[in-house]
């Protein structure tokens, strides 16, 4: 039974009545579309957190973070390594997207996701903006840089601790 089978079986069970307690109650329930990009979701959510995405992705940040500013003028070496990041890293989670859910097509999905960008998880929608949204790909970069360098958001200047022990001589 493929994705899409799967997702009309259970929309069908859950659209049926369930008898609990001699009452009867109605479960709300999703369209098959809308399964199958939870499913597709679920996917992604899966391909990028596996050790292979995630070795793709760092490696290709460390090989290029240095040429990343934090100015607003675009370098023009920019353009190649956008390319070659969407080439790679889109390309491989679409090849694992194909691969895992039969009849998958990833202009029909994405036609979805800006349907229902705003039922996505915000790291998974904004991972995926970087393969579209050159400024979210631009901050990616600079938000790694960052953290390469030590100047990542640090909290420790307003961090205080308190004993909740009011008989502790020492804590004071």
């Amino acid at each position: 039974m493929d994705i899409h089978e799967q997702s009309i079986r259970s929309a069908e069970i859950m659209a049926g009545m369930i008898d609990m307690d001699e009452e009867q109650f109605v479960v709300s329930s999703s369209s098959a579309t809308d399964m199958e990009f939870d499913a597709v979701i679920g996917c992604i959510e899966d391909i990028i957190m596996e050790e292979n995405f995630q070795q793709l992705q760092q490696s290709f940040m460390e090989k290029h973070y240095l040429e990343f500013d934090d100015s607003e003028e675009n370098k023009l070496s920019y353009t190649p390594i956008f390319t070659e990041y969407v080439d790679v890293l889109e390309k491989h989670l679409e090849h694992q997207l194909v691969e895992r859910i039969q009849g998958f097509n990833m202009n029909a999905f994405i036609e979805l996701l800006m349907q229902h960008k705003d039922e996505v998880s915000g790291d998974i929608y904004d991972m995926l903006l970087t393969f579209t949204d050159f400024m979210a790909f631009k901050e990616m970069f600079l938000e790694y840089k960052a953290a390469k360098e030590g100047r990542g958001l640090d909290l420790s200047q307003g961090l205080v601790v308190t004993s909740l022990n009011p008989r502790c001589s020492k804590c004071n």
